[in-house]
């Protein structure tokens, strides 16, 4: 062997967990030749199993492909059935139970508070609508609406008060510009 191959087939011993470095080194010194060849031809053969492993795992894999292919089982449907596990994996723990347990809960008094806050807006919207301010306004527009509407009956809604007004509003005897136009 020449002197690059040693150096890649040179086997220091890695320290373990808690042994000294320098123990280790010294150790390596010590061996001999013979436990030193023995290392090596190990260290061939763990090599060798590796790569048949490789070899066998790589096989595995074409043969797994294979059989997807045949059943029709392509990337999609896998990364659907992958996410669906996932999810079904989270909805069993316990913190996703007690989160969807508390939600649930703080959906049901929002919707209470929200069913109080309708039913107090309803409330204050008749107590505006009964109020004397309101009366006197709907009164100023009733009387606005029969000025403008001629002798119509009163009542009606605020709609038609304001598209009588629109209407006599576009009868007035002003010309418009278009007219004037027109008449050059």
């Amino acid at each position: 062997m020449d002197r690059s191959e040693q150096g890649l087939l040179r086997t220091d011993p890695v320290p373990e967990e808690g042994e000294d470095v320098a123990a280790t080194i010294g150790a390596a010194e010590t061996l001999t030749e013979e436990e030193r060849e023995e290392l090596r031809r190990e260290l061939a053969k763990v090599e060798e199993e590796i790569q048949t492993l490789s070899q066998v795992l790589a096989a595995k894999e074409k043969h797994l492909a294979e059989i997807k292919r045949k059943l029709g089982i392509n990337s999609l449907q896998e990364l659907k059935q992958n996410i669906a596990k996932g999810w079904q994996d989270v909805t069993a723990t316990s913190a996703y139970k007690k989160t969807s347990e508390t939600l649930s809960q703080a959906g049901q008094k929002a919707s209470a508070a929200f069913s109080s806050v309708g039913s107090v807006i309803t409330k204050k919207l008749e107590d505006v609508k009964n109020s004397p301010t309101f009366k006197s306004f709907e009164e100023k527009v009733e009387n606005l609406k029969s000025k403008v509407g001629g002798n119509k009956p009163a009542g009606g809604d605020f709609g038609e008060v304001l598209n009588s007004t629109a209407s006599a509003s576009a009868t007035s005897t002003e010309p418009l510009p278009e007219q004037t136009q027109e008449s050059l």
